[in-house]
Parts: structure tokens; C-alpha cells; sequence
């Protein structure tokens, strides 16, 4: 088989181990005595509540709002979906984010509020505190993403400038809370996904104000002000761990990366080709990354250690860029054009690396695939890799070389997906 064709092959296993309309029915619970609403937020949200239509008994009532990526919406009938800011929030997220709170605060304790929350929820699930404008939201946002922050930190920060977020959501209702959640970071804890809306925190406003401090990120004065009060204990905490008024929230990771690791290591197993899955927990600067990865293909391939050729060495998490120049991509391409200057041709080395949403970074493609002749090829069309590493610019060399992945949105998200193939 075509070593592109493999890999792209794995991609789709990958994805349809978490497509929402597969996994979702069999997470439904119950109708309850009174009315149902479903609420959400994330890239994921409308495939989520179209599932939740074509399951959910025709004779029970449905109602809700969810709210997703612009260009990401479905046609719904019962759940309306808004199309919102991602990765920086907007008014659009806002006002759906207030008018989700309200349906929620109206609830009775015979009723059922179904969330449904995937990545990217932290950005489209906005709603800024009082003091704090969304212009303010927006500019910090801006920073965090630039400054190389893990999103856990990110979230943090995100959790104390919020009404809804952080567990707020759910005391927000006296109606049983029922999450269904597709984990888009590493380790899975529904807290750090989409800034945890039915979860408790465990981190507090001085863990916020030392984010922003550790990544330099200087915050808008409102921002500044408000972490300060809660420092001081001016301002309540999210609710935490032990908090009782949490007892009725139930969240449910249905989806994970790892699990969609699996599905791709069943692919390439199903062809003859050995995994060896690296973990789906994958943190740190992209580029440095692929430096590692690098080093094991060559000990794959020269010396036949910790696995002999074929192999296919799969991972996920959520890596970092660090901006340093002003060129175009995400983690995947600045990934990939990293291993590629690592790799410096070695023969029979194919890999690809792509966001399971579709969307590396803020641009049209989920990744790119790179062959062994990349750099020989793109020296031939005047493309100097090590400068265009340096300018952040992965998206322009895949691009000239015609190796881009571009799917589309996918509705799903359970974050990075990566697979170097060595035969």
C-alpha cells in the first residue's frame, strides 16, 4: 500500500473513533420526568447535538443551545447551534454563552441538563465577569496563545475571568447535570475541558495571576484588577473537589486521544505493519519535539532498535509554538517542517501530522504529510527549511509542496494526531 495512503487511512481510523454521531447514543441517559435542555460548547458541539436528536425519543420534549467554530455548524431541528470565535472568543460566544446560563438557572430538579463539551469550548464558552470586557478577554487570549502556555494554564486563567466556566454552570441549575465530554487534552480530566463548565477546579486565583506572571504575559488593567481581588479573597473561588453543591453534576469522557491512537494501531496492525503507540500525554515545543522523534526513527531505521522496519510510531497530545517569526501554520506543519530539517532525508521515512478538528492552528488545513524527498524537493522550488522553521512558517513549505491535509472540519476533536512510518 502507498505509505500516503497508509497514513491518511490512519488519520480517518482515527477520526471515526471519535466522530460524536458513533459514540454518543450509547451515552444518552434517560429522559427524565421533566423537560430536557442541551447546552454546549466546543468543535464538536453540533455534531454532538445533531446525535443527541437522532436518538433522543420523538414523543420527550428537547430544547438547548450549543455553541461551535464558525464554519463548524450542522442543521439541527430541536438545538439551536451558534457559530462563535475559536481560537480567540467573540460576542457571538458571549451572548450564546449568557443565554445558556439563563436556560440552565431556569431549571427545576425534575428536569435534565445534557452538556455536551469537546475542545475548544474554553474559547466559545465566553463569558467574561463583571468589570471584564470581552475586548479585554480577546487581547489576553491573543498573548496566552502566543506566549507557549500549555492549555491546562491557559484554562486556568480562562476559569477565573468566568461566570460559567469552572464549575459555574452547574451550580448555576437545580436540575441533574449529565456532561457528556470529548477530552482534547492530555490526561483527560473533564476540569481542563473546556475550562471544566460542570467540574470542580482545583486551582485558584493565585494560580492564574502566577500563569500569567511565569509565561510574561501582562494583562489588561480589568484583568489585573479582578485576579488581584481574588488573590486577595475578595472574589468567591470556583467551586472545588469537595464542594456539595456538585453532587448532581455527572461528567462522562466518552471520547480520548488515546483512543483514537488505538483505532490507527489496529489500521496499520490489520496491514502488516507493526504500531508502537508513544503516548497520547505528548507536551512541549513542537519543533523540539519532532527532534526526538527524530532521533528514534534513526535508530529505527539504522539499527533496527527498539522495533525492526516496517513501523509505525503514533502519538498525540497537545504540543506548543512558541512565536518567533510571522510566518503561517500550527503545531502540526511547524512539527513536521522540524522533523523534516531532523531527519535530513533519511530514506523510507513518511509521516504525517494533523489536528483531529481539521484546523492546524488558525489556518484551512488539518496538517501535512511528509515524504522522504521533502527537503530535496522543496530546495528544488528555492525553499530554505531551516529559515522558514525559524519564521514559524510550516503551512508555506507544505503548501508549495502540494502536502497539506485539508479535510475540512471534522466535528470532533480530541487533539493531535501524529504517525511517523518507517519502512
Amino acid at each position: 500500500m502507498d505509505p500516503r495512503e497508509l497514513l491518511l487511512g490512519s488519520f480517518q481510523a482515527a477520526l471515526a473513533a471519535a466522530d460524536p454521531l458513533r459514540i454518543v447514543p450509547q451515552h444518552l441517559p434517560e429522559p427524565p420526568r421533566g423537560k430536557t435542555v442541551v447546552v454546549g460548547a466546543g468543535k464538536a458541539a453540533a455534531s454532538m447535538a445533531l446525535a443527541v436528536e437522532r436518538n433522543w425519543p420523538a414523543d420527550k420534549p428537547l430544547e438547548g443551545v450549543v455553541i461551535t467554530r464558525h464554519g463548524h455548524g450542522l442543521p439541527t431541528k430541536r438545538v439551536r447551534v451558534v457559530e462563535a470565535g475559536h481560537p480567540v472568543p467573540d460576542e457571538h460566544g458571549e451572548r450564546a454563552a449568557a443565554e445558556i446560563l439563563a436556560l440552565a438557572s431556569r431549571l427545576s430538579e425534575g428536569d435534565l441538563l445534557l452538556v455536551l463539551i469537546s475542545g475548544g469550548g474554553s474559547s466559545l464558552l465566553s463569558l467574561p465577569v463583571d468589570g471584564v470586557s470581552m475586548a479585554d478577554l480577546k487581547a489576553l487570549t491573543r498573548s496566552l496563545l502566543a506566549s507557549g502556555a500549555p492549555i491546562q494554564d491557559m484554562n486556568t486563567v480562562r476559569k477565573h475571568l468566568s461566570r460559567i466556566q469552572g464549575g459555574r454552570l452547574a451550580l448555576a441549575t437545580r436540575a441533574r447535570v449529565h456532561a457528556l465530554v470529548i477530552s482534547d487534552v492530555t490526561g483527560d480530566d473533564p476540569t481542563h475541558i473546556g475550562s471544566g463548565p460542570c467540574t470542580a477546579d482545583p486551582t485558584t486565583f493565585a494560580d492564574s495571576a502566577e500563569i500569567l506572571r511565569r509565561f510574561g504575559v501582562a494583562p489588561p488593567a480589568s484583568i489585573a484588577a479582578h485576579l488581584a481581588k481574588g488573590v486577595r479573597g475578595e472574589i468567591e473561588e470556583t467551586p472545588k473537589p469537595d464542594d456539595p453543591r456538585l453532587a448532581r453534576a455527572a461528567n462522562y469522557v466518552m471520547a480520548t486521544a488515546h483512543g483514537s491512537l488505538a483505532a490507527a494501531a489496529d489500521f496499520f496492525e490489520a496491514r502488516g505493519i507493526p504500531p508502537m503507540i508513544l503516548g497520547d500525554t505528548v507536551t512541549g515545543e513542537s519543533s523540539e519535539v519532532a527532534k526526538v522523534y527524530a532521533a528514534l526513527a534513526r535508530e529505527v531505521r539504522g539499527y533496527g532498535q527498539p522495533l525492526h522496519p516496517p513501523v509505525a510510531m503514533i502519538s498525540g497530545g497537545e504540543t506548543t509554538v512558541t512565536l518567533r517569526g510571522n510566518g503561517r501554520g500550527g503545531r502540526c506543519t511547524e512539527f513536521l517542517l522540524s522533523l523534516a530539517v531532523s531527519l535530513e532525508g533519511l530514506d523510507g521515512t513518511w509521516a504525517l501530522a494533523c489536528d483531529t478538528d481539521g484546523i492546524d492552528g488558525s489556518e484551512d488545513n488539518a496538517g501535512a504529510i511528509l515524504t522522504p524527498d521533502a527537503l530535496a524537493r522543496g530546495r528544488a522550488a528555492g525553499l530554505e527549511a531551516k529559515k522558514l522553521l525559524a519564521n514559524n512558517d510550516g503551512y508555506g513549505f507544505f503548501s508549495a509542496l502540494g502536502d497539506l491535509v485539508v479535510t475540512g472540519p471534522t466535528r470532533t476533536n480530541v487533539n493531535d494526531f501524529r504517525v511517523i512510518l518507517v519502512q
